[in-house]
């Protein structure tokens, strides 16, 4: 079974060159095209999960392994885990939830990415509205690329191959972000380019180091021997230089400053995969490459990690509060959910680390969640300012509101949903850390840890207080200049004819009627409901059976940790 993981990296690839190569000829098919190669994806990793053995989740499965470049020992390696397949299927599933989002819809809709503007419209586009909604080719080609870069990392067993398929990710992203994206996309997209680049040529440094103390960049190799060959100062060094570069694609604070505005500017889809897949690449290689392959640099540095983990946690909360934008304000709580997640790693114990994993697929799914229905209100808004939006969410669009409360609520941590876990054991985990790990430090991390949980809960009880309850905002009206003003129109006088004091009163008939259908603003349609029930779905099932995923990552988690342990 073999070719199942090159299948997975072929099909998207595929689809991509097959865009540059007949253009004209897959033209009028794009609404379909993309749905078709995502969903063939989301197949071979149903595939994957269904063929899976369950007994030994630890070892590595359905692996290839063949060389790459000889002259320098480079080898195509690809294989799968326990820890690795829930995040490949989530990516797959995204990735097909974010075609369907686009593929159906009209012109003034959620396909409107995917929809050819006419010329009368193409003209009068404004600064705001670009015309590359012409571009749906292009847009098409981009994600498929960004799906071959993500699964790619998941699978890799090669360090130079892992740090292919990470930095394959960033050149469509970049162009998602700044093609696609809002006013200020030029600006975001450099941004986080640049932060991203950086971060990786400091990782590349770290890798190079293990390389030339080991001789091999086999990852299998290297966390079975936990380090062997490598003195506790170079694996430091190595666990520094590797960390820093993940911890930008995390992002950890305070090098998280790229996240918000690539979020608040980037497009529905964008900040959906942003958030449900590429952070959880920065966490993933925490427990792929720098925990099992430098487990002495892992504790010496672990309380470093564990503090930068808790001041993200509650800043995010604290900057999360202080937000207008509601894109801008999820952004910001990924922050904090990722402070958990980091937190989960540095205690170094099989509960944290558990917790940390379970952490990264429940916020793909509810984080994935919240950028499509933020999306969907600024679409039917024109704005995703809360102020401007006001509240009576619940009253004008009563299936909107019910989706973004349910997602919120399992964001803060309910219990019985997807969210509660993977925080919960990670401030468990900080209760009882690894052995050699000061327990009073990390002590106060999980009391500082439980403070941010509650922040999470008092942003999110806030957001719902502006947008879903209260009464009705005004439907936005739109002035000469195109702005959009908020509020019932100015009354206008009463130029009936005065009546004469002593006259007969006249009677007159009012019919009153409903106000026209055009300026009606649409609940959830079909697409989006198919869009957003799977996520819904998995949400409910980890929240309410979180064995069904801690039975398949604690055995590769203890294998990971046998070092440390």
């Amino acid at each position: 079974m073999a070719w199942i993981p090159v299948a997975l990296l072929a099909v998207p690839l595929l689809g991509a060159l097959l865009l540059l190569l007949a253009p004209r000829l897959l033209r009028p098919r794009l609404r379909t095209y993309g749905l078709i190669f995502s969903g063939l994806t989301l197949a071979l990793s149903l595939l994957l999960v269904a063929t899976f053995d369950y007994g030994r989740p630890a070892d590595v499965q359905f692996e290839l392994d063949q060389p790459w470049i000889p002259g320098l020992g480079l080898r195509f390696h690809l294989g799968i885990d326990g820890i690795s397949l829930p995040l490949i299927t989530l990516t797959a599933l995204l990735t097909f939830l974010c075609f369907v989002y686009l593929c159906w819809g009209n012109a003034r809709g959620s396909g409107q990415l995917l929809t050819t503007k006419p010329p009368a419209e193409a003209e009068a586009a404004t600064a705001a509205e670009p015309i590359t909604r012409a571009r749906p080719r292009a847009l098409v080609f981009t994600l498929l690329v960004l799906e071959v870069g993500m699964i790619g990392t998941f699978l890799a067993l090669d360090l130079l191959l892992f740090f292919v398929f990470f930095e394959i990710v960033l050149i469509p992203m970049y162009f998602l972000i700044g093609i696609w994206g809002g006013e200020g996309r030029r600006a975001a997209s450099i941004k986080f380019i640049l932060y991203t680049l950086l971060g990786s040529v400091v990782m590349l440094l770290g890798l190079l180091l293990i390389w030339a103390q080991t001789g091999t960049l086999d990852i299998v190799a290297l966390s079975t021997s936990h380090g062997a060959g490598m003195s506790g100062s170079i694996q430091i060094l190595a666990f520094v230089a590797i960390g820093i570069g993940l911890a930008v694609k995390t992002p950890m604070w305070p090098l998280h400053t790229w996240l918000p505005d690539a979020h608040t500017e980037a497009p529905t889809v964008g900040s959906v995969l942003l958030a449900g897949v590429l952070l959880k690449m920065g966490t993933y290689g925490f427990a792929r490459i720098a925990i099992p392959v430098l487990p002495e640099g892992a504790v010496a540095v672990a309380p470093w990690l564990g503090a930068l983990a808790v001041v993200g946690i509650v800043y995010g909360a604290l900057a999360c509060l202080a937000q207008r934008d509601l894109k801008r304000m999820i952004a910001y709580s990924s922050v904090g959910h990722m402070g958990f997640v980091l937190l989960g790693f540095a205690t170094l114990t099989p509960v944290g680390v558990n917790g940390a994993l379970f952490a990264n697929v429940a916020h793909g799914l509810i984080t994935g969640l919240l950028f499509f229905l933020a999306g969907a209100i600024k679409e039917r808004h024109h704005t995703a300012d809360m102020p401007t939006l006001g509240g009576g969410l619940l009253a004008t669009l009563p299936r909107l509101g019910a989706l973004l409360t349910f997602a919120a609520i399992a964001s803060l941590g309910l219990p019985g949903l997807a969210g509660f876990w993977g925080e919960m054991l990670a401030l468990y985990g900080a209760f009882q850390p690894a052995a050699g790990l000061p327990r009073g430090l990390f002590l106060t991390y999980m009391v500082i840890g439980g403070l941010g949980a509650v922040l999470t809960a008092a942003y999110f009880l806030v957001m719902l207080s502006r947008l879903t309850h209260g009464r009705p905002q005004p439907p936005a009206r739109t002035s000469p200049s195109g702005t959009n003003i908020v509020g019932p129109p100015p009354e206008t006088p009463d130029e009936q004819p005065v009546v004469p004091l002593g006259a007969p009163a006249r009677t007159t008939t009012t019919t009153l009627e409903p106000p026209p259908a055009d300026g009606a603003i649409e609940d959830i349609n079909q697409h989006e409901l198919l869009a957003w029930t799977p996520l819904v779905a998995l949400t409910l099932l980890f929240g309410l059976w979180p064995g069904l995923l801690l039975s398949l990552t604690t055995p590769p988690v203890q294998a990971l940790l046998g070092a440390i342990s």
